[in-house]
């Protein structure tokens, strides 16, 4: 079970936030700080006598320490505490998952949405397991069964009651739907960008804005982001690619 931090300069903010993970039944303790200052006080106190501190839900706006101050200065803690921030703006997002931030809440919080965030801090603060064997998926071509593993895929889209791989070597399809393939790769680093289009986040190597729309590099290949998913994909981009050099 979790042991976090709540920290925010707004009491009533900060009861609700308490109030609510003191509510799941996967939180064991919650203490709460009513600024940054106090907030590190406390987290060196935790050290100090071998508390443990699984994650610290963190306010960005506050006097003194605000929270992207004080998530640099976590970051340099010998076994630091998963970060959740929780705020009223939303322009601090990419610089959060830049800290490794687990997620980025906005306010009001909502009971579901906060869920979700313990669900990832949970994910993110349990043991890591030795890894898998590459997923492989056979595809068969006029009598020939060829063996399509997962990291080679660049991207897979819709087509009816199947999905087409896309890969270096060319495309693939599959009878499958595209929500069972992104249930079978959840953990492997794909992202739904678009209702009909699933992306390996592995090759994405660049995402820009033209005319208004998030656009992908995926290979070769440029792909547009539906205006639904744009935010989740940029941040959990940052977050991925932040990872994978941390």
């Amino acid at each position: 079970m979790l042991r976090v931090l709540a920290v925010d300069d707004e009491l009533p903010a900060l009861e609700e936030l308490a109030y609510l993970l003191r509510k799941d039944a996967r939180v064991e303790r919650v203490t709460t700080a009513s600024d940054g200052v106090a907030a590190l006080q406390d987290m060196v106190q935790m050290i100090g006598t071998g508390e443990r501190l699984d994650g610290v839900f963190l306010d960005i706006r506050m006097p003194g320490i605000d929270g992207l101050d004080l998530a640099k200065l976590v970051g340099g803690f010998p076994s630091p505490p998963r970060l959740v921030f929780v705020t009223a703006h939303e322009d601090c997002a990419v610089r959060a998952f830049e800290l490794e931030a687990v997620d980025y809440l906005l306010k009001p919080v909502r009971a579901e949405r906060l869920a979700e965030a313990v669900r990832r801090l949970e994910v993110a603060v349990a043991p890591v397991a030795e890894p898998a064997l590459d997923d492989v998926i056979p595809v068969e071509l006029s009598g020939i069964t060829r063996f399509v593993p997962q990291q080679a895929v660049w991207y897979a889209e819709a087509k009816g009651d199947y999905v087409r791989l896309h890969t270096v070597d060319g495309s693939y399809l599959v009878r499958m739907s595209l929500a069972a393939l992104e249930r079978r790769w959840a953990d492997a680093g794909f992202i739904r960008v678009h209702r009909s289009t699933l992306v390996s986040a592995r090759h994405v190597s660049e995402l820009r804005f033209e005319g208004g729309r998030v656009m992908l590099t995926v290979g070769t290949q440029t792909l547009q982001v539906s205006r639904r998913h744009s935010r989740q994909v940029r941040e959990q981009l940052v977050r991925q690619h932040r990872g994978a050099i941390s």
